[in-house]
């Protein structure tokens, strides 16, 4: 579809990398249960907003690097398979320890709340990396236009984890007191993701061009 491979993946991917305990859903968590939903949901919709930042900017400008040489394509993909695995090995070796008290967080405009979630994702280099190295496993090399499929991965990306983060302010919202992430189910996730990293890279570095 629109020149990518393996959307199923993809998409369970994403999802498992949506529910991974990280500063975006503790930030999100805790804006919620201080302010309520609507606040949550102003915290989401400022990631959110922040990461189509990274998908645009990502897509047109790797786009231009396919167009121009398949060779430097592969080179890309290369790397970035090497750093999804990288980064499997440190998510199987981490451990949540005993997770991360949410506490009451000053109160803000919902609009204040918003652009402190849309700044904190844009200016996140780690995020600009993640979909570099990320979103172009799932694209075929062959496909007409790359930057629509990257556009079309980030965002399908996007919109699951708007679905989840809303369900996650719902949650604290509706909890109305502390939220502790459990170290075991982070510990979990955490594994579970790394050995999808991992099963990427590898796939990807024994995987011939078509």
């Amino acid at each position: 579809m629109l020149g990518t491979h393996d959307l199923a993946l993809f998409v369970a991917s994403g999802i498992l990398l949506n529910i991974t305990p990280g500063p975006d859903s503790i930030y999100i968590a805790s804006r919620a249960a201080s302010g309520g939903f609507r606040a949550g949901s102003a915290a989401a919709l400022g990631i959110g907003t922040g990461t189509f930042v990274h998908i645009l900017a990502a897509a047109f400008g790797l786009s231009a690097l396919m167009a121009a040489s398949a060779t430097a394509f592969t080179v890309v993909k290369l790397v970035g398979a090497a750093y999804l695995v990288w980064v499997g090995i440190g998510l199987l070796r981490s451990r949540g320890g005993t997770g991360t008290a949410l506490g009451s967080v000053p109160a803000l405009p919902l609009k204040a709340i918003y652009w402190q979630g849309f700044w904190t994702n844009a200016l996140n280099p780690k995020v600009a990396l993640f979909f570099l190295a990320f979103v172009p496993q799932f694209i075929d090399p062959a496909a007409p236009t790359k930057a629509l499929a990257f556009v079309f991965l980030g965002t399908l990306f996007n919109f699951n984890g708007m679905l989840y983060c809303h369900l996650l302010a719902f949650t604290a919202a509706t909890a109305s007191s502390r939220i502790k992430a459990g170290g075991a189910l982070t510990d979990w996730l955490n594994r579970g993701v790394g050995a999808l990293f991992l099963f990427i890279g590898v796939k990807l570095a024994f995987t011939h061009q078509r």
